[in-house]
């Protein structure tokens, strides 16, 4: 029996990937967490072959949670389901310890072969962001100015872009508004630039928001 623990804070979405990895793998247990102090309770009761990951998580976000659980599962391996275009987050996630990155729009078929890979030890990633990193290898291409953010400066410049003010983004990443001032001026500083302006322009020209 594989038994999987899925960490979404959408029943929907869990019950999908139940039912997805249920006719891909057969005889499959699962165990089910809404938010990253769930996910470590339930990682400290009892054994897990592999975790499924969201990173839109509620309180400490996705990425922060997935160093949690390597610290205190280090052998299990992660695989991240995610919303996030993974060129945006994919190696924030490979670096922070998850074993595959897989985006929700994705097929299902990618998800079942992707928990499959990472049950056997391996990595997964698309086949477009190997041959994006194979390029950037060849090339020497120095990381985008985004790339120096920490992951949750990253998610205010996000919110930023997408036209949210201090107020709405201190609500949906559970900071404070002064928290939230605080991130915005360190990205400021380390991609130098002085306005709202710059920054939505810059997420805009990269990506970052559709």
């Amino acid at each position: 029996m594989t038994r999987v623990l899925l960490v979404d804070d959408h029943a929907v979405v869990r019950r999908g990937v139940r039912d997805i990895l249920t006719e891909a793998l057969g005889n499959v247990a699962f165990g089910e967490a809404g938010k990253p102090s769930e996910a470590l309770e339930k990682l400290q009761q009892q054994p897990w072959d592999v975790v499924v990951l969201d990173l839109s998580l509620p309180g400490r976000g996705g990425v922060d949670a997935l160093r949690d659980i390597k610290r205190l599962r280090p052998k299990v391996p992660v695989l991240v389901l995610s919303m996030h275009a993974e060129e945006h987050y994919a190696m924030r996630a490979l670096r922070a310890g998850a074993s595959g990155y897989v985006n929700k729009e994705g097929a299902a078929e990618e998800l079942a072969g992707a928990v499959r890979k990472v049950l056997t030890g391996g990595t997964h990633v698309s086949a477009r962001l190997a041959e994006t990193l194979a390029k950037n290898l060849r090339s020497g291409s120095s990381q985008p100015a985004h790339e120096r953010l920490s992951d949750r400066e990253l998610e205010v410049l996000r919110g930023i872009a997408a036209g949210r003010t201090v107020k709405e983004i201190s609500a949906e990443l559970s900071l404070s508004e002064k928290t939230v001032s605080t991130y915005r001026t360190r990205l400021l500083e380390k991609m130098q630039m002085h306005s709202n302006a710059e920054l939505i322009q810059y997420a805009l020209h990269e990506g970052l928001v559709a």
